[in-house]
């Protein structure tokens, strides 16, 4: 007897992993979970178009290849602090760092 699951894993030309079937990519269940201390049904209430099973799926995925998915958030991040100061108004950056400071 050979089994099938509906939850699967898609790796794009890049290495990118998406879960199967959605526009959602297994590090941003990730960072769910990681940045916003999400239980899984947190993450599907929050996306109800998830299934848990998927949110599970995309969960045991990042387990699996941790190092990888880690290094991926990492250089996307960095990339995004990367475009960020290079769009961004450098005097509007000044006067919000400014505020920030204690008088």
């Amino acid at each position: 007897m050979t089994a099938v699951f509906a939850t699967q894993i898609e790796l794009d030309g890049r290495g990118i992993a998406w879960i199967g079937g959605t526009k959602v990519k297994v590090t941003e269940v990730v960072l769910d979970k990681i940045a916003c201390g999400w239980s899984p049904e947190e993450i599907h209430f929050q996306h109800p178009h998830l299934s848990l099973a998927q949110i599970h799926g995309a969960l045991t995925y990042y387990y699996e290849n941790q190092s990888q998915l880690d290094a991926q958030i990492r250089h996307g991040l960095e990339e995004s602090a990367k475009l960020s100061s290079q769009v961004s108004d450098a005097d509007l950056r000044r006067k919000l760092s400014n505020l920030k400071q204690p008088l």
